[in-house]
């Protein structure tokens, strides 16, 4: 029998061990035990590398309950002041299902719950220290961890507390009997996890992950969505098949794909994309469940020519509400509400809602906001439906209760003085930091995929013939087609729409692409001459100018040179896109 109701005011609880079945968990008992570094199967908080043989959660207890000083130990390992140390519980249960949770908490300022594999179930502000009563309803399911193969069992339940020593004091368990809201989808949908010390701004988030906050205790939220997956990838993975074995009559499947599926030719939005939605509702048809599509989030992203914003995945959500139109299922315009947003505030103020240096993937601040907007677009929606259970769902959710927003400069963290020989396990990191060929010529192609990784954006599936010397099935299609569409590529460059693939790139050229991918993610500077200007072919000289200011080309350039791959690669690690 598993232990469900504790009162830390009475007991510490100690270190979790699976032959006791609960306790907190820290980087002590983490390093030893396998299970608990897999964030699905954990709350899916961790430090990062230079962390991992450091004693960063220290728990402390009073007559208020269990408690992490994170002002100490942020202190103490040298990191950013304001981040904070989760303090992590684990209980076991006996079986699958949805559980009602109920917590006491003790403090004052903000309180931040996370339940699950990092789901907000609680955000609070608290003016004076006092107890807190919370209460959230947490799905307990099998999962495919990220980098795993198979499915691994999940019997427990994970909460993170954090605030400036916000007092676990109480925590009780019992088995629900609710429906449960079935996702299906992509990175940005899915439960990430995050490192500690921990910040809203540099923590990478799905909106899946903060829908329940926006849902009353009537039903719960079991997240499959998974980095990179597709429609197709979504079944072949093995997620579909865990959501297909405990789905019941009366759940809901929400699904949101495309970013993925866009990047391969047979999943195209009218062909194998649009196919492989219809053959979800179908089956979530046949088990008496009720679907949801929703369509994809939208990124942050502008064309570098005229700076305007460039909408990749319009064919995705057109499809998408086509194919809702046609076999009458609820249609969660995403995309459109999360571009109005985007295109609202611009390339530079919709950033504090991305994670850092990312165009695509949200922090919590940004997958708090689209949640918002996914449980505010299905509350309009609803209505138009006839199944009952439709209008159900929407008298289930509620609008947030205040806004939460970044404050000042977003940063994402670095090892800190006296952590910065710790080699990373992962290798180098550093851009083009195994760069082949480092003397050769640089050619078009090759530097337009320089450029495009840079920028982080990504080959598409398709080529449209716009230079007839490109051939649609040839490696670099799709990257040239990537820079076409964004904009990149000076019209100078390609008369008689001729791209010359394998010429080789001069200076001054490879300055007017890098550039024009810089000029997609930020603004350029204020165009001022430089020492390299009389060198310049004339459309060429904004852009090295722009590079000059930037102080990423040395003034002993030669503009009309040929460049080489290193000096390639050294200018863009320079401009730290």
């Amino acid at each position: 029998m598993c232990k469900t109701t504790f009162d830390f005011r009475k007991e510490k609880a100690g270190l979790y061990d699976k032959k006791r079945g609960y306790g907190f968990v820290t980087e002590e008992n983490r390093r030893k035990d396998e299970l608990l570094q897999l964030a699905e199967l954990n709350t899916g908080f961790d430090v990062p590398y230079w962390y991992r043989d450091e004693t960063v959660t220290e728990i402390l207890s009073d007559e208020h309950g269990c408690y992490v000083d994170s002002e100490a130990a942020v202190r103490r390992i040298g990191a950013a002041a304001g981040r904070l140390i989760p303090l992590c519980f684990k209980a076991d249960v006996e079986r699958q299902g949805n559980y009602e949770v109920h917590m006491t908490l003790y403090g004052a300022g903000e309180i931040l719950v996370f339940a699950g594999a990092r789901r907000l179930v609680y955000k609070g502000a608290v003016p004076e220290e006092r107890a807190v009563e919370c209460s959230f309803i947490l799905n307990v399911c099998d999962i495919v961890p990220r980098g795993k193969t198979c499915v691994y069992e999940k019997r427990s339940i994970d909460i993170a507390v954090l605030g400036c020593g916000v007092r676990l004091s109480a925590l009780r368990i019992e088995q629900a009997d609710c429906p449960t809201l079935y996702i299906a989808g992509d990175s940005t949908v899915t439960d990430q996890s995050a490192e500690y010390p921990y910040s809203p701004a540099t923590s990478y988030a799905g909106w899946g992950q903060m829908l329940g906050l926006y849902l009353s205790r009537q039903i719960a939220v079991s997240n499959h969505a998974h980095s990179g997956l597709t429609v197709e990838s979504f079944r072949s993975e093995g997620h579909y098949a865990i959501v297909q074995a405990n789905f019941k009559p009366g759940d809901y499947l929400f699904m949101q794909f495309g970013h993925n599926d866009q990047k391969l030719a047979h999943l195209k939005a009218e062909g194998g994309y649009s196919e492989g939605l219809e053959a979800y509702i179908e089956e979530a048809r046949q088990r008496g469940g009720y679907p949801v599509l929703v369509t994809p989030l939208a990124r942050n992203t502008w064309k570098a020519d005229d700076g305007t914003y460039n909408d990749l995945l319009a064919a995705y959500a057109k499809a998408c509400i086509a194919l809702g139109e046609r076999l009458h299922v609820p249609v969660v315009d995403l995309h459109r509400r999360s571009m109005d947003f985007v295109t609202e505030r611009g390339l530079e103020a919709a950033k504090p809602f991305f994670f850092p240096k990312d165009y695509t993937h949200t922090n919590d601040y940004g997958a708090y906001k689209m949640a918002g907007f996914v449980a505010r677009e299905y509350m309009e929606t609803a209505p138009r439906v006839q199944a009952e259970a439709y209008r159900r769902l929407a008298g289930m959710m509620r609008p947030a209760a205040d806004v939460w927003e970044a404050q000042g400069e977003i940063t994402a963290p670095t090892a800190p003085e006296g952590y910065r020989d710790i080699p990373n396990p992962e290798g180098d990191t550093t851009l083009f930091a195994k760069l082949e060929r480092p003397d050769a010529p640089l050619t078009r192609v090759e530097a337009l995929d320089m450029v495009i990784k840079t920028a982080r954006f990504f080959p598409t599936n398709v080529f449209n013939d716009v230079y007839e010397d490109i051939v649609g099935h040839e490696w670099y299609a799709g990257t040239v087609e990537c820079a076409y569409q964004n904009g990149i590529i000076p019209a100078d460059m390609t008369p008689g729409n001729r791209f010359e693939p394998q010429k080789q790139v001069t200076v001054e050229e490879f300055l007017a692409l890098i550039m024009g991918g810089y000029r997609s993610r930020r603004n350029l500077p204020e165009e001022t001459p430089c020492a390299l200007d009389s060198g310049c072919t004339g459309y060429c000289r904004p852009y090295v100018r722009a590079a000059c200011a930037l102080g990423v080309v040395r003034e002993d350039a030669v503009p009309k040179a040929l460049i080489t791959r290193a000096h390639a690669a050294e200018i863009c690690r320079a401009l730290n896109i």
